[in-house]
Formats: structure tokens, C-alpha cells, sequence
């Protein structure tokens, strides 16, 4: 997996960023590891939508990380002359937290960048819809790798159900694309009799994929399923009565899946 990656950051191509709304909904309520509240958590996630909503140029992943280090430079000040005694008005902090948010920017960042759901991928591209129908709006979302051929369906945050006909624990793919491809593929070998793939499940966050039972699902995993009737387990959020009853699910749903066109 650390080949794969250090492979895709060396490739640094021209990239296409619509970030805004993938950031907007990404804080986690799993057990954190700084000791900020949520409440402080989704303040710090919308001053970073406001700086990325303001920012021209989201074709370059480099420039738009100097812009949240900005931010976060800046913020980082503001806490401080906030335990000095020193700031103005317009701080949105709650004072007794600026000591652990001075921690968190200054020393936890690529921790607290996680649990906000900050990730400024490689490589992005827009996903492809060649055969899309006439004055169908482009989906905001994005994902790392190659475009995904239409006939993939691909939905960001949603992870279908379905009999598994390629276990993804010792299946992984480079990209979402790939992925569908397996499953592709799989259904033209597969023999008169045997199981068809027609579902995809594909965990594209480097940080591995959450899910309700006994394993650790990794990063690049690839699920190929099969369902009759495809149904989705998840979409885009874990209901707060969800995450409740399973403690360590974040916000967002971090799958990628679809239904392949027959």
C-alpha cells in the first residue's frame, strides 16, 4: 500500500479540485485522539470552506494546502493572544479551549486534519459521464486514480449490500476504476451457472473504511457483490442513532460504490 501511494504522489498531474462540499460534512465522532469538542470542531471546518470557497484557483492541490496552512498559522495566533488576553472581538473561540487548540494546530495537526476529514488527495480527477443524459448536472464530488467509465455508476459515500462474489480483505485495487473493472470483468469469465458481479465496493481513504463488523477494511480494498435487487446499506451520512450504537463509525459514509450498467 505505501508503494502504491508513493507511486501516485510522484505522478502530479493537472488537477481538477471541487473540495467545498466533499470537506463540509467530514467531522468524526469516533473517539478522538485531541481533546477539542465537536461543537469547536465544526467551527474549525467551516473557516476552512470559507477560505477554500474564496480561493480562485482549486486546480492545484500544493496551493490550496499553503492556503489552509494560512489558516491555520493564523488561527493558531489567535488562540494564543486569546490565552494572553490580547485578542479582539471577532475570535470565534471559547477561551478555556484555545490551550488545547494551540495544542492541536501547533503539534496534533495531521492528527486533528483527520478527524475533521481535511485530505487534499495526490492525484484528483472529476468522475466521468460520457453517456450522461442532456443537461444532467455534474456530480461536486471526486475521486483519486483514473476517471470511472459511466457504465460503473459510481456513488461517493455509499456502500451497497449484496452476496459477495470477491471478498475484498485480500482484494485490492489501485483505483475506483479499477475496481469496477475487476467486477467487469468478472461477470464476462464468470461460467453458466456461476454468480455475476454487478455491484462494486471500493474503499478509496488511505486511513482504511469503516465498517459494523469484525475487520479492519483497508485502504483500496475492492468488494465485488452481487444482489438481485441491489439495495444501499449506506448513504452519504451514519444517522447519529447509528453512530451511537457503533461508537468508532465516523460521519460520512467512506465507501465508493455502484451498481455497473448491464
Amino acid at each position: 500500500m505505501e508503494e502504491s501511494i508513493r507511486i501516485r504522489r510522484s505522478k502530479e498531474p493537472t488537477l481538477i479540485l471541487q473540495l467545498v462540499k466533499k470537506l463540509k460534512h467530514e467531522v468524526s465522532t469516533a473517539e478522538s485522539s485531541t481533546e477539542l469538542s465537536p461543537n469547536v470542531k465544526h467551527k474549525l471546518v467551516d473557516e476552512i470552506l470559507q477560505r477554500l470557497k474564496s480561493f480562485e484557483d482549486k486546480s492545484n492541490v500544493t496551493q490550496l494546502r499553503e492556503v489552509v496552512e494560512t489558516w491555520r498559522n493564523e488561527k493558531l495566533e489567535e488562540a494564543k493572544e486569546l490565552i494572553q488576553g490580547q485578542n479582539g472581538v471577532n475570535s470565534t473561540l471559547i477561551v478555556e479551549e484555545a490551550g488545547m487548540l494551540v495544542r492541536a494546530l501547533e503539534l496534533e495537526w495531521d492528527v486533528l486534519s483527520e478527524e475533521i476529514g481535511f485530505w487534499l488527495p495526490a492525484e484528483v480527477t472529476n468522475v466521468e459521464h460520457d453517456d450522461k443524459p442532456e443537461g444532467e448536472e455534474e456530480p461536486e464530488e471526486i475521486l483519486a486514480g483514473r476517471p470511472v467509465p459511466a457504465v460503473c455508476n459510481a456513488e461517493l459515500h455509499t456502500d451497497y449490500g449484496g452476496a459477495a462474489v470477491r471478498w475484498g480483505l485480500t482484494h485490492h485495487k489501485e483505483s475506483a476504476a479499477d475496481c469496477c473493472q475487476a467486477c467487469l470483468d468478472q461477470a464476462k469469465r464468470a461460467k453458466p451457472g456461476e454468480t455475476r458481479c454487478n455491484i462494486w465496493v471500493y474503499c478509496p481513504s488511505e486511513f482504511g473504511c469503516f465498517s459494523p463488523d469484525i475487520y479492519e477494511h483497508k485502504h483500496q480494498e475492492c468488494w465485488l457483490k452481487y444482489a438481485e435487487k441491489p439495495k444501499q446499506n449506506f448513504k452519504d451520512r451514519y444517522s447519529e442513532t447509528y453512530r451511537n450504537n457503533h461508537p468508532k463509525a465516523p460521519s460520512i459514509v467512506p465507501w465508493v460504490s455502484g451498481v455497473v450498467t448491464a
